[in-house]
C-alpha cells in the first residue's frame, strides 16, 4: 500500500506560488497575476477567520473557556 500524504491547505498552495513569483520576477509587484494570487490568499485568509469565529460562538461559555486555557 502506498503512503497516504496529508493535503495541503489552499492557503499553504497561494503562500508557495506567491513566494515562487517574487523570486522569479524580483520586486515589480504590478503583475497581474501575482495580484490575483495574492487576492485568492486574502480570501482563504477571511474564510478560515471567519470559521474560527462562528466555532467559537456556537461553543458559547465553553468556547471562551477552551480558548483562554
Amino acid at each position: 500500500m502506498a503512503k497516504k500524504r496529508v493535503p495541503e491547505s489552499d492557503e499553504g498552495k497561494l503562500k508557495k506560488k506567491i513566494a515562487a513569483k517574487l523570486t522569479n520576477q524580483g520586486k515589480a509587484g504590478g503583475d497581474a497575476a501575482l495580484r490575483s494570487l495574492k487576492k485568492r490568499l486574502k480570501r482563504e485568509q477571511r474564510k478560515r477567520r471567519a470559521l474560527a469565529l462562528r466555532k467559537k460562538q456556537a461553543a458559547g461559555s465553553k468556547g471562551a473557556a477552551a480558548t483562554s486555557a
